[in-house]
């Protein structure tokens, strides 16, 4: 599949293709990032000043970007713990996400705020609270099949380039394995509004290239961004190969049109 996307990266990438460095280090193959600049024909150099954009590619939590790399893309992400998530998505959606597990009664979820953790449990409030972890209202994104579903966008400046719908069983919510996934547009997925609000929080937090988990409440029909991560892997295992072909295809496409946008932008700035 690797293979079948370089090949997709030199029709569509050509000589002009875009340099990229990167600090700490570039994508590895298992990163989606990685086969996002294979499929796209975008070249990975070593030396900053030979690359048209720089990309801050950390997988910590916290983080402090060096000299030089102050204006590299994702440079203002230094912190996606869950609760700066939350206070974020609270901020520009102005629904309240977060709990205080000490005083909430019913049903919670409880998550570690390091990066990938994969930890997440229900709880039953009140009860106390733990170092290190943050708490979060139990939002109802399940089927009438048994499942619930995670809609998981890769997203460059604030947009979407497409949707993976991952689903699995409810008894296994917090597991980083899906029994089945598809993939969608991003407006068929979401209003203009919610697109807007996506926009606005990628903005806030410094994301600039990413992934971000939300889920859609049941009930009330609103979003919630629940993750958000500057190394997410990918494309998910569960996604069929035909499909697989297809997003790297439009993800490829998009990032490469996105990516021209900013380094002309930044050329003409600075001429």
């Amino acid at each position: 599949v690797c293979a079948f996307f370089w090949r997709i990266g030199l029709r569509l990438g050509g000589r002009a293709s875009p340099r990229l460095a990167f600090w700490p280090a570039p994508p590895r193959p298992l990163y989606l990032l990685w086969n996002v600049i294979a499929a796209s024909g975008a070249r990975i150099v070593r030396k900053a000043e030979r690359a048209d954009a720089l990309i801050v590619f950390d997988d910590q939590t916290y983080y402090t970007p060096p000299n030089g790399w102050q204006d590299a893309l994702n440079a203002r992400c230094t912190d996606v713990s869950k609760s700066k998530v939350v206070a974020v998505f609270e901020a520009v959606s102005g629904r309240k996400l977060g709990l205080d597990p000490t005083e909430h009664s019913g049903p919670m979820v409880r998550k570690g705020e390091i990066n990938g953790a994969h930890d997440g449990a229900i709880l039953t409030g009140p009860v106390g609270s733990e170092p290190g972890m943050t708490y979060q209202r139990l939002i109802d994104n399940s089927t009438d099949e048994g499942t619930v579903i995670d809609l998981r966008c890769p997203t460059l400046f604030g947009k979407p380039l497409t949707v993976f719908l991952k689903e699995r069983p409810i008894a296994s919510r917090f597991a980083n394995m899906n029994s089945r996934c598809r993939i969608a547009e991003p407006d068929a997925v979401f209003s203009a509004e919610e697109l807007d609000l996506i926009a606005r929080f990628c903005q806030t937090l410094g994301l600039d290239w990413g992934g971000i988990d939300v889920l859609r409440d049941r009930q009330s029909g609103e979003i919630f961004i629940v993750d958000a991560n500057k190394t997410d892997m990918g494309p998910p295992l569960a996604l069929p190969l035909g499909d697989k072909i297809a997003a790297m295809s439009t993800i490829a496409a998009r990032f490469q049109s996105g990516l021209r946008a900013y380094i002309k932008a930044r050329q003409e700035l600075n001429p």
